[in-house]
């Protein structure tokens, strides 16, 4: 699971196409790549079952006590594949890391683990449309003795910051110039770094530290807040999708029909992920796309986050 090989069929699609598709007729080829062999998505129908990878990482996908695969974009799945007619959604856990190269060896069908859409990871992967909006957020000792806010926080000091590996905030880190760092491979490896002072800080998602912090109270730590990392003063705004072969159009084009029906219906969006802790905050604002994220145009994913704000505001204001 941890082979970094992908599919040469994949690399090859992604460095000359992004994230348009492979092939002359533009259709996605089931698992594995056979091109005579119909579409994912024809055959994820007829088969009723999709099978998506899972990071193991609590709100957004996961394994709860018995077992039962759950999470906020599990529940999203779930909703979205059951309109598509494909009423199974199985589960495979992986490192985090391994996820889209075993998507492109074929091990599974999507990615559905939250995954922030990075101009890298679009090299490798079809991201669908936004989904969820992330913000970021420190987790500390409780009482956080060196009142720590944000990145910010770490500039000029000997304080260790804790990263998990291949996440959104390691590359803020490394964007910033942070250089006292260390990598942890999971969330509950970052608050154990935290509790036994190994690591000043842990940053990760607002939601799963908020969640880790809230469900261990006994682990001596608490989260300092969200916040939207700043790198040379922009704003780096950040959402997460599910991801997909570059080949599986007709699959990438289906979900994203279903997706736009979802976030652009306030109560359905918090119907689906409210159990999990998220909000109408975390509802990805309407103009912003997944290829602004994907070509790292922070300019106009800041324009259409604050074009929406405004019109909420205007609305309110009546």
């Amino acid at each position: 699971m941890t082979s970094t090989r992908f599919s040469l069929l994949a690399v090859a699609c992604a460095a000359a196409l992004g994230l348009s598709a492979c092939g002359s007729d533009g259709g996605d080829t089931a698992s594995g790549g056979s091109g005579d062999a119909g579409s994912t998505l024809e055959r994820i129908q007829d088969e009723g079952t999709i099978k998506v990878a899972f990071a193991g990482e609590i709100p957004y996908s996961y394994e709860d006590d018995s077992g039962e695969l759950t999470g906020a974009t599990i529940a999203l799945a779930r909703e979205i594949y059951g309109e598509l007619g494909i009423d199974d959604v199985e589960g495979q856990l992986v490192e985090w890391d391994a996820l889209i190269p075993g998507l492109n060896k074929g091990e599974y069908d999507s990615v559905s683990a939250g995954m922030s859409i990075l101009p890298d990871r679009c090299a490798k992967g079809a991201f669908a449309e936004p989904t969820i909006m992330y913000t970021s957020t420190l987790m500390v000792p409780e009482g956080n003795p060196e009142g720590l806010t944000d990145f910010t926080s770490f500039e000029g000091t000997d304080l260790t910051l804790a990263v998990q590996s291949g996440a959104i905030e390691q590359g803020f880190a490394e964007d910033i110039g942070l250089t006292n760092t260390m990598t942890v491979n999971s969330s509950l490896d970052g608050m154990d770094a935290v509790s036994n002072g190994r690591a000043d800080a842990f940053a990760l998602t607002n939601i799963t530290l908020s969640k880790l912090a809230e469900e261990n109270p006994d682990a001596g730590v608490e989260t300092t807040g969200g916040f939207v990392a700043e790198v040379d003063g922009l704003k780096q705004i950040s959402a997460g999708s599910a991801v997909f072969r570059p080949e599986d159009t007709k699959l990438l084009e289906a979900y994203n029909e279903e997706l736009a029906k979802i976030v652009g219906d306030p109560e359905r969006f918090e119907e689906i992920v409210g159990p999990f802790g998220f909000t109408d905050a975390e509802r990805p604002p309407e103009g912003l796309t997944a290829q602004m994220l994907c070509d790292g145009d922070l300019e106009a994913a800041n324009e259409a986050a604050d074009a929406a704000a405004a019109g909420s505001a205007d609305s309110t204001d009546g």
